[in-house]
């Protein structure tokens, strides 16, 4: 706690003493075709590929090592990370290291890229000191290198849906799930393989291949904002197809489908700090691990 405490006024210093923290920054992805022809630039494209073709470096059948369930980065991270709203790493540079609840520690880049390694590819994590982690980190860094510190730009991450006055309905979203997203995920919802099956163009929304129980998009309220903003394919913030409602229906319907369950016991040390959709317990209210899943959360949110 005391930690949390520190690092909060040291952040605060940072964003005091930066101008631009106290601005709407707006955050453009630099050029690939401006990487640099040398061994740091070699290194920022070999992290890019990594991010869009995880599966044939590091999945079943990866080249590298099999250490992750065929998913790519990129099918969460839009657009190799470079899409608004689109849950890109525009702010990675900028934020990080810092203080995250879900540890209850300070982490660094390589301790954020395994947990996603560990939770959204149901893999196991590489070694900081590997080729493929240099990589992954070198353009990550790369993406943000403009960002001032401290600064998180707009449009980064996955954008926060107002609460829905009602619990949220899996049985309303799988309607939506049929008239909307089972052409690109499947009728099964096992995703759909790109033309030479190294891994997927559309991802696996439920079942033994898609992300664990640990995973970010398991929270309802991080589905249902990143599908809004970014579901079916081609749609935006700017321009979107589904409603809030359909949005926190579908992610109902979604987040309802068996998947493979992983335990992490040493999340959220502090209850006090969990999120008032996450689905596990023990919490610090009295309300039950499902209305935690889908709501309505705003008694929660008074009760805190």
């Amino acid at each position: 706690m005391q930690k949390r405490k520190w690092y909060g006024i040291l952040i605060l210093i940072v964003c005091s003493c930066n101008p631009a923290a106290k601005k709407d920054y707006s955050w453009q992805p630099p050029d690939t075709g401006q990487i640099p022809a040398t061994d740091k630039g070699r290194l920022i494209r070999y992290g890019r590929d990594l991010i869009v073709n995880t599966s044939s470096y590091l999945g079943p059948k990866g080249i590298r090592a099999a250490i992750s369930n065929g998913m790519n980065c990129q099918n969460c991270h839009l657009e190799a990370g470079t899409k608004p709203w689109g849950n890109n790493y525009s702010g990675v540079f900028s934020t990080y290291p810092k203080y995250r609840d879900r540890s209850g520690s300070v982490e660094d880049i390589h301790r954020r890229v395994n947990d996603c390694i560990e939770r959204s590819l149901n893999g196991q994590p590489l070694d900081t000191n590997s080729l493929e982690m240099k990589a992954i980190t070198a353009y990550v860094l790369w993406l943000g290198k403009d960002v001032p510190k401290g600064v998180k730009p707009r449009a980064v991450g996955i954008r926060d849906l107002p609460w829905l006055s009602r619990a949220a309905d899996p049985e309303k979203g799988r309607i939506v799930y049929q008239w909307f997203c089972r052409r690109c995920h499947g009728e099964q919802g096992n995703g759909l393989f790109n033309a030479d099956s190294s891994g997927y163009k559309y991802p696996p929304l439920w079942g033994e291949k898609s992300y664990n129980t640990g995973a970010g998009l398991y929270r309802l309220s991080r589905l249902a904002g990143y599908i809004k903003d970014n579901m079916p394919q081609g749609y935006t913030h700017e321009n979107p197809l589904l409603n809030d409602e359909e949005a926190w229906d579908v992610a109902a319907f979604i987040s309802s489908r068996p998947r493979p369950e992983k335990p992490f016991p040493k999340d959220w040390p502090d209850i006090t700090r969990k999120p008032l959709d996450h689905p596990f317990g023990p919490y610090s209210d009295s309300f039950p691990a499902r209305q935690h899943k889908l709501g309505p959360f705003e008694p929660i949110r008074h009760a805190h």
